[in-house]
């Protein structure tokens, strides 16, 4: 059985400054359909918005994200747990840290404990531990843990839902005309080095640091495909039926350039 690592971020699970049950709801349907043919290990961000529905803090300055974080994660995780249970799933949670990549050691006591999760049929949730760790809430929303996870953890694909459709060839937001890339095999470098904006979407923080998990694994002979988080259609088709629909395929040239 192949191995999806899917990551959610903030935005697909949240409302605004809420998380909001419904779309954990929906997430948990399509992540249950697609246990019938793959392992599944979850990527979620989430705690700093969870934190905020008990404290309202300033977000703009860090130690209030951390405490945030710190609040929130227990919250996220009882979440995903309670609309988990009635299908059955149980969920375990796993806070990591880029860290723990550095270190061989914590990698391959990571990577078992993660092997024998699988093999019972559990469902890891993994976060980075916001609270002490500060590439999340600066630099990017999981999105190169994800990258890590689907390395060392032995994935065949990471799965990125997102509240954007694909990569495009320009900016959707300013070029009505953007064309969406549904293949792409190379990353050119200066897409990779664009000025990082905590508030940005398409054209800054939001899809830099998707391109930047994207090269890592391209780099390591592994894909990526990056798709809308909202309707899960597309993703399902493309996962589950092999149509692809919508949706970026990061995904190293074969021996016949295809």
């Amino acid at each position: 059985m192949k191995r999806l690592v899917i990551k959610v971020g903030s935005s697909i699970i949240s409302n605004g400054d809420f998380i909001a049950m419904d779309r954990i709801k929906n997430l948990a349907i399509f992540l249950n359909s697609l246990r019938q043919k793959y392992q599944i290990i979850l990527v979620s961000s989430g705690a700093v918005a969870s934190g905020y529905t008990k404290l309202c803090l300033d977000k703009s300055k860090l130690e209030n994200k951390q405490a945030l974080a710190a609040i929130g994660q227990p919250l996220l995780i009882n979440a995903y747990q309670k609309v988990f249970d009635s299908f059955g799933i149980f969920v375990s949670q796993l806070l990591l840290t880029g860290y723990d990549f550095d270190s061989r050691i914590n990698t391959e006591y990571a990577s078992k404990t993660i092997e024998v999760l699988l093999k019972n049929n559990v469902l890891p949730i993994i976060n980075e531990n916001d609270s002490t760790a500060i590439n999340e809430l600066t630099f990017g929303d999981n999105d190169r843990l994800s990258a890590y996870v689907a390395y060392y953890f032995g994935a065949d694909m990471l799965v990125i839902l997102s509240d954007i459709a694909g990569y495009y060839d320009s900016d959707p937001h300013e070029n009505k005309n953007a064309h969406l890339l549904k293949i792409v095999h190379q990353i050119p470098q200066e897409k990779l080095i664009s000025h990082y904006n905590p508030h940005g979407n398409f054209a800054t923080g939001g899809i830099v640091t998707k391109l930047l998990a994207a090269d890592f694994l391209l780099q390591k002979n592994k894909s990526m495909f990056l798709c809308n988080g909202l309707e899960l259609e597309d993703a399902g088709s493309f996962l589950l039926q092999g149509i692809h629909k919508s949706g970026t395929l990061f995904i190293v040239k074969d021996e016949k350039g295809q």
